[in-house]
């Protein structure tokens, strides 16, 4: 079992910045990539950025030069991070963080945390 505990996240005015943070506690040694995801009011979630253990990157096209994914793997922490910077009123959704194990369920979920960009 992996448990992913998020912080961060809140209301911040267009153009602002805000960072989420997540830990992952329990079997983190089969933790493979970590992300976040994005759900906004009656749309589907979707991916913002993701980074491997190995350090390796991926955003989507909507975040990309704007949000920065960071990953400590240190001692076993894994927590992974998320800085977004120049945030839009769309960028508005809960945001879940995410593990990727290499062992079933091969997926865990955080609870999620608000980001609302006003505007």
């Amino acid at each position: 079992q992996v448990q992913l505990v998020e912080s961060g996240g809140g209301l911040v005015q267009g153009g602002g910045s805000l960072g989420l943070s997540c830990t992952a506690s329990g079997r983190t040694f089969n933790i493979n990539t970590m992300g976040w995801y994005r759900q906004a009011p009656g749309k589907r979630r979707e991916l913002a950025a993701t980074i491997t253990r190995g350090g390796d990157t991926n955003y989507a096209d909507s975040v990309k030069g704007r949000f920065t994914i960071s990953r400590d793997n240190a001692n076993a922490k894994n927590t992974v991070y998320l800085q977004m910077n120049s945030l839009k009123p769309e960028d508005t959704a809960v945001y879940y963080c995410n593990a990727a194990v290499t062992t079933w369920p091969f997926t865990y979920w955080g609870q999620g945390t608000q980001v609302t960009v006003s505007s």
